[in-house]
């Protein structure tokens, strides 16, 4: 982090570069989502919820009467997911936003409290199509900066490439020599098998967090090394707002894409059960509450939503990641405009 404020000229004229190559590749995703013949929507930040994932942190305004009187506690979004699935049981069919999202407790060289999400549905679409999609994406972004691969730190990825498709159980199976499909709900069994992998995690540690330490430690900066690589089918408790898996109800219809090593996009097969729905979100914030001794409470137009919605699939996608990596900047403020004030 520098001590310079970005606002110094000479600050500003070093980080230029990015920031221009940065208005290319919003255009030329822009671009690419018009001639797809996606709607483009504007969502809404301020929300009832701002999402209910155990370790997703929000800010959190109040809404005041006329009199200044307080009437409610609203949140800015982490996400634009939640009215985006209203839109889609509305009757919208292709939608995209382009959307500002806050998340707390976040910040670094890949992390912005501040971000801009690319967030996008397709109704009749299959996880394979939004795959699709996403690589054609991050090939688009690229050509926008005229550079010709990917690039983070050492690590280096061409998405001209065939990109790699790789499921958690052999993420898990090459990288860190464990079979998921064995410790499945087990967590004493996953402790130990990560122990055994060199990945210690504290006494209490739930299943979640042991299945985060090993791909952390493990797994993710293998991915995405010189071509794409799409991890996909993951444990249903990993995908709180995915489908399972229909050939294995354990897993959903989840993936993550990588480049150099950095998760640059998320995307479901969208579950529309609202009880399954409400279930998972009801266990996430009970797990938040214990951990945070917080936790936020649920979007009920969501839930009644969701029957409404049709098979659908989407993606949320890292944009200011995506810059950095296409244009080889060195941390997220190199590519934002104004960056957060503490950085």
């Amino acid at each position: 982090m520098s001590d310079t404020p970005w606002w110094d000229a000479k600050r500003h004229a070093d980080r230029r570069p990015f920031l221009l190559a940065r208005n290319k590749v919003r255009s030329a995703l822009r671009n690419w989502f018009e001639n797809e013949e996606f709607l483009e929507v504007e969502c809404g930040a301020l929300q009832i919820s701002p999402g209910n994932e155990t370790h997703l942190h929000a800010f959190s305004s109040k809404f005041l009467d006329e009199d200044g009187s307080t009437n409610q506690e609203l949140f800015l979004h982490t996400s634009p997911e939640f009215s985006c699935k209203k839109l889609l049981a509305a009757g919208e069919t292709k939608i995209v936003d382009f959307a500002r999202v806050y998340r707390n407790r976040e910040s670094g060289p890949l992390h912005s409290p501040e971000f801009t999400m690319i967030e996008w549905y397709r109704t009749g679409a299959s996880l394979k199509d939004v795959m699709k999609d996403t690589a054609n994406l991050a090939r688009l972004a690229l050509n926008a900066t005229q550079a010709t691969q990917m690039m983070w730190k050492n690590s280096s990825c061409d998405p001209h490439k065939e990109p790699e498709f790789l499921t958690l159980t052999d993420a898990f199976s090459r990288y860190a020599d464990i079979d998921l499909n064995a410790v499945l709900e087990d967590t004493p069994a996953f402790k130990a098998a990560a122990a055994k992998a060199g990945v210690s995690v504290s006494d209490g540690a739930e299943w979640t967090d042991i299945f985060s330490a090993v791909l952390v430690s493990k797994i993710e900066d293998k991915l995405g090394i010189d071509r794409l690589t799409f991890l996909y089918n993951y444990p249903i408790c990993e995908a709180a707002l995915a489908r399972p898996c229909r050939d294995d109800p354990r897993f959903a219809e989840r993936f993550e894409m990588y480049a150099c090593g950095v998760e640059l996009a998320n995307g479901f097969g969208e579950l529309t059960d609202p009880i399954e729905q409400r279930k998972r979100f009801e266990a996430d914030m009970i797990l938040k509450l214990a951990y945070y001794g917080e936790n936020y409470p649920l979007d009920e137009e969501l839930l009644a939503a969701l029957p409404h919605i049709p098979d659908a699939s989407g993606v949320a996608l890292g944009f200011d990641r995506l810059v950095m990596l296409c244009s080889n900047a060195r941390r997220i403020d190199d590519v934002l405009w104004t960056p957060f004030p503490s950085q």
